[in-house]
């Protein structure tokens, strides 16, 4: 197991501490799989600690039904704020967010986040998203107003060993580039430290470079940075031309995940 930090790391706000507490209460009686992710596992696997404004539960798409009905059943407000990949459990101005795959459908919460990590939060022992899965869940947060690379350099850092480097690139199949530019990234930003990324992740990745500078330029002319920022590549859509890899609607504005 992966070495976590407690609950002192954490500052809640004091009016929507009973809220967090309760809510976890109730999730951990309902029986119902679930990860705390976000700045939580953040600061747990690196001790970085940092505010945060609500709690993200993680779960998989077929049991975010089942969490929000255990808790509408209890009197709690709940919002499906987007289909594909977030719901919303609400008390009054508080909430914590339902999360079962990544906003831009990359990625979605399987039985392989599911680990043996926990941390003790608002007075309550749960399970936290593994360090593999913490990095699928950064990879693509690179919006005009919210970068995680700091986020993923820094669980490379202090988690190296537990990270399952074969089961990452498995998951990034499609998006190499994308953790290659993580890891040169890390590399720039620690570098006495490169030796944790494993030399044949770097060798297979700086391969397929290689091989790639050389090929034609595909016939399809597709923007993929909407797959980082709905916002922020819109325009290559709407009038440069491009085609869009992510069924969004053109004017979505969602802030990416915490």
């Amino acid at each position: 197991m992966s070495d976590v930090c407690d609950d002192a790391v954490f500052e809640p706000p004091p009016e929507a501490e009973a809220f967090y507490a309760e809510s976890l209460k109730l999730l951990k009686e309902s029986g119902i799989p679930f990860l705390l992710s976000g700045t939580y596992a953040v600061s747990a696997y690196t001790g970085i600690s940092r505010p945060t404004k609500d709690l993200d539960v993680f779960c998989k798409a077929g049991d975010y039904p089942k969490i929000l009905a255990f808790f509408q059943a209890r009197g709690y407000t709940t919002d499906v704020e987007d289909e594909r990949w977030i719901a919303k459990v609400w008390s009054g101005k508080h909430f914590f967010d339902v999360i079962f795959a990544m906003s831009n459908g990359t990625v979605a919460v399987t039985d392989d986040w599911f680990g043996q990590d926990t941390i003790t939060v608002y007075g309550h022992e749960v399970a936290i998203t593994p360090p593999t899965a913490l990095l699928l869940s950064k990879f693509f947060i690179q919006d005009r107003y919210r970068f995680d690379g700091a986020d993923v350099a820094h669980v490379i850092l202090k988690q190296a060993e537990a990270i399952d480097w074969r089961k990452l690139l498995s998951a990034m199949e499609p998006y190499w580039e994308v953790l290659l530019a993580h890891l040169v990234n890390f590399r720039f930003a620690y570098p006495t430290e490169r030796d944790l990324v494993p030399r044949w992740l770097m060798e297979e990745l700086i391969a397929r470079l290689t091989a790639q500078i050389d090929l034609p330029a595909a016939r399809v002319k597709v923007c993929r940075g909407r797959l980082f920022s709905a916002r922020d590549y819109v325009t290559a859509i709407t009038e440069w031309g491009y085609g869009d890899v992510v069924g969004k609607g053109l004017e979505e504005r969602h802030d990416p995940i915490a």
